[in-house]
């Protein structure tokens, strides 16, 4: 297919090609891949810059995504590339093909530089969804520190570069510059732009941004990023979001109240216990779907709400695809065991999706929030339970509301009254960007 780049992808190419260091903040649906790669071909073969590219990416995006994109566009038709995943021996074996990129999942990084045994002598990486290396103590980001003074250029790409939080921009930032704009420490950095907000006496759970901090450390990294919105270049399809509010009966809504008072759910045949904030907030999720987990990871059912609604929302489809959002293995089994579905895992789960032959799918964000084109095979999402994560949450959603979509776009959560589904679903609708909305819904909860 030949290549007809639209503006905004133009000034993205060529920003990367004239910084060594970029990072491309850029909308899920505007085609970071084929930008990037344009960028890498016309470093490789007209400037003659670079000599080896790494891409790092999440698992599904680096098997599919890049490889289907470079075989894809015409003028990317004279890139070589290896594919780095699989057991050892197949990676070293892809390691040692010659080609112009090798394309690993994140999970190897740490491989790859410590244990592989390899020369590192890749001049330009391409990290695919930078804010996997927000954590500046993960062996992914400590692996890449190790060998970026080796790198010349390096390109970030990300739609949510900061999702929970100013706080993660460090370590992202970090990785692309050697710490020149937002400082070498995390103590330093926030230091400069934090103070201690939630405190137990000497200790210190989190942190909020001082006055201001937010537009310093925009200024800070201005000069070697590029932000670009779908809705600014694109002719998007409407987008549409309803929620199917479910209750639960008297008996149910007892025993979610038990939970949220004394962390303890007394069942038939034992006990479920959340010893804090986080543990909390998770059992409530699970009880809000419908089934949860006990101390020996048993799976108690305790309603079927949202199962019905799901129901009616598949009959309401009348034969029309339907992509259901999961979150608990136990919401996946009782969906597959109520409703003929199939899961999307595979490429060809992924084909059929997109060919029409799949009428209800079941996608899990985790492993499936990023890279995805899902667009062709349908048009309606719906959350069976929610995430407290508003990147997992908005690159789920971006797996049919982006550009080739041509129908209205449609989002439903299925939420169940009075429970902790309808604090996630506010947070998300607020874009709130720290996990201190799930500490202060569990304390609300408990403050019965």
């Amino acid at each position: 297919m030949k290549y007809k780049p639209h503006s905004y992808q133009e000034y993205a190419i060529r920003y990367i090609e004239t910084h060594p260091f970029s990072a491309l903040l850029i909308d899920m649906g505007l085609g970071k891949t084929s930008i990037t790669l344009t960028a890498i071909r016309n470093l490789l073969f007209d400037s003659f810059e670079v000599c080896k590219v790494l891409v790092i990416a999440p698992l599904r995006v680096a098997k599919n995504t890049w490889t289907d994109e470079i075989k894809k566009w015409e003028h990317l038709s004279t890139l070589t590339y290896s594919l780095i995943v699989g057991n050892e021996n197949e990676r070293l074996s892809a390691l040692n093909e010659k080609a112009d990129i090798y394309i690993i999942n994140r999970e190897n990084v740490d491989w790859l530089v410590n244990k592989s045994g390899y020369k590192f002598d890749f001049d330009m990486v391409v990290i695919d969804e930078l804010s996997s290396f927000k954590n500046h103590q993960s062996k992914r980001f400590k692996s890449l520190m190790k060998v970026r003074p080796l790198v010349k250029r390096i390109v970030g790409l990300t739609g949510t570069p900061s999702s929970n939080g100013l706080m993660d921009l460090f370590a992202e930032f970090k990785i692309l510059d050697m710490g020149k704009r937002l400082g070498y420490f995390i103590g330093q950095y926030r230091n400069t732009y934090f103070k201690p907000d939630k405190m137990n006496g000497p200790i210190v759970y989190s942190y909020k941004p001082l006055p201001n901090a937010e537009n310093a450390i925009y200024e800070k990294i201005s000069d070697i990023t590029v932000s670009m919105k779908a809705n600014e270049y694109l002719k998007m399809p409407e987008l549409l979001t309803s929620n199917y509010v479910v209750e639960l009966s008297n008996s149910e809504k007892n025993q979610y109240d038990e939970m949220k008072k004394s962390l303890v759910l007394e069942i038939t045949d034992g006990e479920i216990t959340a010893s804090n904030a986080a543990s909390l907030s998770n059992k409530l999720c699970q009880l809000s779907n419908g089934a949860i987990y006990d101390d020996e990871q048993n799976i108690v059912e305790i309603h079927d709400r949202k199962l019905e609604a799901l129901e009616d929302i598949i009959e309401s489809m009348n034969g029309k695809p339907l992509l259901i959002a999961y979150w608990y293995r136990h919401d996946l089994e009782r969906i597959k065991s109520r409703f003929s579905v199939r899961e999307i895992k595979t490429n060809e789960d992924i084909s059929d999706w997109n060919d029409g032959k799949i009428p209800v799918a079941l996608i899990h964000p985790a492993s499936a929030g990023h890279g995805l084109n899902l667009q062709n095979g349908g048009s309606t999402l719906v959350w069976f339970g929610l995430t407290w994560s508003l990147e997992l949450y908005q690159q789920t959603n971006a797996r049919l509301y982006r550009q080739g979509q041509k129908n209205t776009v449609v989002i439903q959560h299925i939420i169940t009254k009075g429970t902790i589904d309808e604090q996630i679903l506010k947070a998300l609708q607020k874009k709130n960007k720290t996990q201190a909305d799930l500490i202060d819904a569990v304390r609300a909860n408990l403050e019965v």
